[in-house]
């Protein structure tokens, strides 16, 4: 077994792009497993392909294998993650790769998971079949980021979002619903939506524009919804409680918030999340503790400028999208970051510039922790 997977051919790593490429069609519905893909290929010809189905099971390979059936034996398996080596809810995925006849595995990455790490790998490879590890692996790191982050830290993978005008501001000090930036640029915001697994804002953000937090592209899924409210704000007819029993809403509050509140949520379907605060101040840290406990992988911030700068000053943003609008909002707007400037997150020596790209009149400049 290699460490390192040196690449055989162009073919070889036209196949691995292939099974990260449907690995991704799982992001945000496969928590609190990874989303894998992988590819079963033989003599050049696609045999059987298959991505972790929704809630994390079947598993990509055991549905690659299954699409492929006889024609697995002797075959090549393309996987972006290394497969699980223990008896879960379902059997070991490796137990099922010798059972196929496939002859040779390339797989993007180590599973971290204790459970695994390598055990997978070294199975295959004592019953014969040819493992191959390293391949397309810098992608397959970022699209497992929110697993990884989950097994190595406890905690969920951390996207914050912020959409600023030209003169840096996120809205008007009136409050005032202000829309900065542009369709296509919303339509991104919601593609990013339901490739999280949840998305987390503040009671203040509530309490101002009364969002719904959902995707709303055709056939692709919202995220779980999750407002930090230590004293249980948040409205009975907001537009987050209305549609809390079609899409998950929940509540991380203080554990003396009001019962009588908790009671009309809960009784609205909403579900409340309990965690101890220090001198009144929420331990940032520990609500993505209890997030990770639930499953949550992938989280994305959408949040005003007073938690996203917490996070910020927390180092717990691992991925920043910062949406840049060409209108100007003039000296009545709201700062995007509270008592810093943007630099704070642009400057920042624990972020890295690692994309920029127009989408119509705007722009998107994405960083990544350094």
């Amino acid at each position: 077994m290699n460490d390192v997977e040196p690449i055989r051919s162009d073919e070889d790593a036209r196949f691995m792009a292939l099974a990260l490429a449907l690995g991704r069609r799982g992001l945000g519905r496969t928590w609190p497993n990874p989303a894998v893909g992988a590819v079963v290929v033989k003599d050049g010809v696609i045999v059987g392909r298959g991505w972790t189905q929704p809630g994390g099971r079947p598993h990509a390979e055991t549905e690659a294998l299954a699409r492929a059936g006889a024609a697995a034996r002797g075959a090549t398996l393309y996987v972006t993650l290394e497969p699980c080596s223990h008896q879960g809810r379902t059997p070991p995925c490796a137990d099922a790769i010798i059972a196929s006849g496939v002859a040779r595995v390339v797989s993007a990455l180590v599973d971290p998971n204790p459970e695994v790490a390598g055990a997978g790998h070294w199975r295959m490879a004592q019953a014969g079949i040819e493992v191959e590890v390293g391949l397309g692996a810098e992608e397959a790191r970022r699209a497992h980021a929110g697993h990884i982050r989950r097994v190595e830290d406890g905690r969920p993978h951390v996207t914050l979002k912020l959409a600023v005008s030209a003169d840096e501001k996120v809205g008007l000090a009136n409050r005032r619903p202000t829309s900065i930036t542009g369709g296509q640029t919303r339509n991104q915001v919601h593609r990013m939506r339901a490739m999280n697994d949840a998305l987390l804002t503040g009671i203040g953000t509530v309490l101002s524009d009364d969002p719904l937090l959902t995707c709303r592209l055709p056939g692709m899924p919202s995220p779980v919804r999750v407002v930090l409210d230590s004293g249980l704000r948040l409205p009975v007819a907001s537009r987050l409680v209305a549609s809390a029993r079609q899409v998950p809403l929940w509540i991380v509050t203080a554990e003396g918030a009001p019962h009588d509140r908790a009671d009309a949520l809960t009784a609205r379907g909403v579900e409340l999340l309990r965690v101890t605060e220090r001198n009144g101040t929420r331990d940032l840290a520990a609500v993505l503790k209890l997030l990770a406990g639930r499953g949550i992988t992938r989280l994305m911030v959408e949040a005003g400028p007073i938690l996203a700068t917490a996070f910020l000053k927390a180092d717990l943003v691992d991925e920043a999208v910062l949406f840049r609008s060409p209108i100007t909002i003039g000296p009545d707007g709201i700062d995007a970051l509270d008592g810093v400037p943007l630099s704070a997150l642009t400057r920042s020596p624990r972020l890295k510039a690692v994309g920029n790209e127009a989408v119509g009149a705007d722009s998107v400049e994405t960083f990544e922790r350094a």
